[in-house]
């Protein structure tokens, strides 16, 4: 299969899921690999890597939410509502991972009867009084909600609130949870933000340590993460927040353990629609899209990846995991064409910097972004936990912090990319950049005030002196994710 950027004015799915056939004729604009198509339910077949194959009768539309969603980000919030059917379509929303569900409930049901959507509170949490969780998922009053919606939302929390609502004590799910499959493959909408987002995952983060802890150690089953609901599908691991709280290392460092091929990081106030084989970024930011398929080196404790793939996809991009076409937004195709390998090549920077923080605020696409318009061929950062001769802050008990990790962002035959200044800002549409994570021996600690020669008062006043040399010793044993 190959994986090629189509000019897309396609119309954005409907609610009858119907796509205008002319809109799919473009030109071809480049060749990579992407993964076979997931996304399978009962009638899936798999391919001879053994990765399930799209069902591409699948009706059910997954919407993965970033968090942090705006009450005035019509762009979500019309478009869950256009896919379970326009003005009158009726919701349940479930207000099971917050902390405060009433409150929760209220804002997500105006939200919706903004777009004209028809939505009710399904009582589903410990927070709320006079309604028992094991009742209310075998209550026929309440299921009967779910069998006449098109649509279920989950609110923002903390997520294993929500799995441990709606699988019995057994493991086996509800007739709750029956019942939104049902809703599902009848070709219903099932969203969610922020731990709402989470469960679409078969493989969920529960309660997850630091960043580098997940990246140094991994992370341990039915602790640290857990069984979600799946309903983004088999082979595809969802985590939300995703620029603003730098979790690429937490995502990639779970996809190599747990053997996941595809991630997608849901940015804040932001949202993939995922269809069969089909997923469209709307909403505020984007999608990263991370593929381990053609990773050829792979470990977990600590992470080390060699030959990942990133694809950025901006709000209006979609890719379909079925044919490998990237279909970039319209204003990007009237924008600025990236391609590292044409004779016209003229890109922006001449060169690119070194990360410090590449787990900051955004780094990763900053990153990417800037690599994509440059001359470089490549550009590097570090994550780490700091350390400073003298100084009172420690790395977390779980951490190490003498072993950091390096990224490594690289040009690949086919990275391919799109400007534009339209939307408000420097954006970019980013196709297969390449990504190695390895870990790496950190100087402990890794620095220390400079002491002018002759100044000994420094010192003193400081109270600070220069440490011994250290002997760092031999890198930590890699394991191989089996």
């Amino acid at each position: 299969m190959k994986f090629s950027t189509l000019s897309s004015n396609r119309e954005p799915l409907t609610s009858d899921h119907r796509i205008p056939a002319a809109f799919l004729v473009a030109w071809a604009f480049l060749v990579c690999s992407l993964p076979t198509p997931l996304w399978a339910n009962e009638s899936s077949a798999v391919d001879e890597a053994g990765i399930a194959v799209a069902n591409v009768a699948q009706p059910g539309i997954a919407v993965a939410i970033g968090g942090a969603l705006k009450s005035d980000n019509a762009d979500v919030w019309g478009r869950i509502v256009s896919l379970s059917g326009g003005p009158g379509a009726k919701w349940a929303v479930f207000p099971t991972a917050s902390g405060e569900p009433e409150q929760s409930a209220k804002s997500l049901i105006e939200s919706l009867q903004k777009q004209g959507a028809k939505a009710e509170m399904i009582p589903l949490s410990d927070k709320l009084k006079g309604f028992d969780i094991r009742s209310v998922v075998e209550d026929a009053k309440w299921i009967a909600k779910i069998d006449a919606a098109s649509g279920v939302y989950f609110s923002g929390g903390a997520q294993e609130r929500i799995t441990a609502a709606l699988y019995a004590a057994d493991g086996r799910p509800t007739s709750m949870l029956e019942a939104i499959w049902r809703l599902f493959r009848r070709g219903g909408v099932v969203a969610g933000s922020s731990a709402g987002a989470a469960i679409m995952s078969e493989t969920m983060f529960r309660e997850p340590p630091s960043i580098l802890t997940v990246m140094q150690h991994g992370a341990r089953w039915g602790s640290e993460i857990d069984r979600g609901l799946g309903f983004a599908g088999p082979g595809m691991f969802v985590d939300q927040h995703f620029l603003k709280r730098g979790r690429i290392g937490r995502m990639v460092a779970v996809m190599a353990q747990q053997n996941i091929k595809l991630g997608l990081g849901v940015e804040e106030n932001s949202a993939a629609i995922i269809h069969g084989g089909d997923v469209e970024a709307i909403g505020g930011r984007g999608v990263l899209l991370v593929d381990l398929r053609g990773a050829i080196q792979v470990g977990s404790k600590p992470l080390r990846v060699l030959g990942a793939t990133l694809t950025w996809l901006d709000r209006g991009d979609r890719v379909d995991l079925r044919s490998g076409v990237v279909s970039p937004s319209a204003v990007k195709l009237a924008g600025k064409k990236l391609d590292h390998t044409s004779d016209d090549f003229k890109p922006y920077n001449d060169r690119v910097r070194f990360y410090a923080d590449m787990l900051g605020d955004n780094t990763i696409l900053f990153a990417m972004s800037e690599l994509l318009d440059s001359t470089a061929a490549e550009s590097r950062g570090i994550a780490f936990t700091a350390g400073r001769a003298g100084s009172s802050v420690k790395p977390s008990s779980s951490e190490s912090h003498d072993l950091g990790f390096e990224f490594r962002l690289f040009k690949t035959a086919s990275t391919r990319g799109y400007f534009t200044s339209k939307l408000g800002g420097e954006d970019y549409s980013i196709v297969q950049m390449g990504l190695d994570i390895v870990p790496v021996q950190m100087a402990n600690p890794l620095y220390v005030p400079l002491l002018q020669a002759g100044a000994e008062k420094a010192g003193e006043n400081s109270g600070l002196a220069l440490p011994p040399k250290q002997n760092l010793g031999a890198a930590p044993k890699l394991e191989t994710v089996k």
